[in-house]
């Protein structure tokens, strides 16, 4: 078992949190067992990044990013899939890092009944997979990560190996910053081959 990450662990900056999340784990516990993974990949949406939902403003849907540090962001993307983001900064401040693939540690029979089979190297990668995979869904939305409930953040079973560094996928807008991490030569991290190097 991994143990839980105190809030005063976390980097209070949304690129050094990006960063020092590669190689952590992320676990959530529920009725049919505990799933876990360790972070593979990430992508940080810091302060007056058009790229962040936060740049708007803080609305309902947002709130979960200004909770502040090492709370959980969830929103429904596509209106099917969920994806989970770490609020990265002080209390007030929109900004958070998106994780987008886990290396599956725990509960990997679990995680492929609820994606309906895969390889392993498939059953998170990607922020709605991964999310699929361990049964993350609104409800966990303003989760304190850092806390006692059943969905954490945890130390890694290994340090991270070195990490790479890309421009986010997906984005029209700010779209050029060199702000996505990922270890390099996982074959857990999503994204396209030129991106994965």
């Amino acid at each position: 078992m991994h143990e839980r990450l105190a809030r005063e662990e976390l980097p209070p900056d949304t690129v050094a949190l990006a960063r020092f999340l590669i190689g952590r784990t992320l676990t959530h516990e529920t009725a049919e067992g505990r799933t876990s993974g360790r972070i593979v990949e990430t992508e940080a949406y810091v302060v007056g990044d058009q790229g962040s939902h936060a740049f708007i403003g803080q609305t309902r849907r947002n709130r979960s990013m200004f909770l502040g540090l090492g709370h959980a962001y969830v929103y429904l993307i596509y209106g099917v899939w969920r994806c989970i983001n770490v609020a990265s900064e002080a209390e007030g401040v929109g900004a958070a890092v998106l994780i987008r693939a886990l290396e599956p540690l725990e509960g990997q029979a679990i995680m492929a009944r609820r994606r309906g089979g895969g390889r392993p190297q498939d059953l998170a990668k990607g922020p709605g997979r991964l999310c699929q995979a361990l049964a993350i869904d609104l409800s966990c939305d303003g989760a304190d990560l850092c806390g006692p409930g059943p969905l954490w953040l945890g130390h890694g079973p290994r340090p991270a190996g070195r990490i790479g560094e890309s421009v986010r996928i997906g984005l029209t807008k700010d779209a050029d910053r060199v702000l996505r991490f990922y270890e390099q030569g996982s074959p857990f991290v999503s994204g396209p081959a030129r991106l994965r190097v």
